[in-house]
């Protein structure tokens, strides 16, 4: 704690006690005391975003506490109307709905003109696959697996072009609105998350993995993500809940149909 900072703040709030003032006043001399306390008054300095959390539970303390006596609330409404609708107070409310909209204005330019910030640590965007997973009670072999379907492009084209089909609709119904309608990681949503959705156009990603490798990532989605993965804020669900398994497949013949790319096949060690 920084007491050289607390102190004044304790020093000041007594002698307000001997002062006269009305319950608008006390209310703002209490945030104003707990901002300061909680933004210079704790060391190591807690983290703006904590400190907003903190100032938003003081601001419903307040207002809880202003509703406790129903003199102070009609105090509180004579005051706004008075402020509202007294011709003395015409500048000050101009001001006022002029200023409100400017500062959160300026606010938001603050936050959009912030440097991007690189991740406190680094992580890897590819990670080491485990060997196997478990898909709704089945094992799933991710490092001498296969995807099922895949055979049928030489052995059986009728049949696979409906694996195709399937996977078009499995994608166009739940990838699209993330990856986009080509699949270039500029979906819908897409900005709206950081990281942004993968694109997979580029020739850095389907095209370096394997198929068993994309059935891992997209059944366990971000929460399946190992440690060296994080920090870690995507947005990606695990599709296990929501696709079988042949639908995940499919959905994986799809992608690489569509950006032309191959997966990589397994490598042999001499």
């Amino acid at each position: 704690m920084n007491y050289l900072v607390l102190a004044p703040i304790v020093l000041v709030m007594i002698a307000l006690r001997f002062t006269r003032l009305n319950i608008l006043g006390w209310l703002a001399v209490w945030w104003i005391a707990a901002y300061l306390a909680i933004s210079y008054g704790i060391e190591p300095p807690l983290p703006s975003s904590i400190i907003g959390m903190f100032m938003g539970i003081v601001t419903l303390a307040l207002l809880a506490y202003l509703t406790v006596r129903t003199d102070d609330m009609n105090f509180v409404k004579r005051a706004a109307i008075r402020f509202l609708t007294d011709k003395k107070y015409t500048l000050p409310l101009a001001l006022t709905v002029i200023a409100l909209p400017l500062l959160a204005a300026f606010n938001v330019y603050l936050d959009a003109a912030k440097a991007p910030q690189p991740p406190a640590a680094g992580r890897t965007v590819h990670p080491p696959p485990p060997t196997e997973i478990t898909f709704k009670g089945k094992k799933i072999d991710l490092v001498n697996g296969v995807n099922p379907y895949r055979e049928l492009q030489a052995e059986d084209p009728e049949a696979f072009r409906a694996h195709l089909a399937n996977g078009r609709k499995v994608y166009f119904q739940n990838c699209v609105f993330c990856h986009g309608d080509n699949m270039e990681g500029k979906g819908l949503f897409a900005h709206a998350f950081d990281p942004l959705p993968a694109n997979f156009q580029d020739p850095t990603t389907i095209a370096m993995l394997q198929e068993t490798y994309l059935f891992w990532r997209i059944a366990k989605g971000a929460p399946g993500l190992p440690e060296e993965s994080t920090p870690w804020a995507s947005a990606m669900p695990a599709w296990e809940h929501f696709l079988s398994e042949e639908e995940i497949w499919d959905v994986i013949l799809f992608m690489y149909e569509y950006t032309g790319h191959k997966p990589r096949e397994k490598e042999e060690v001499h």
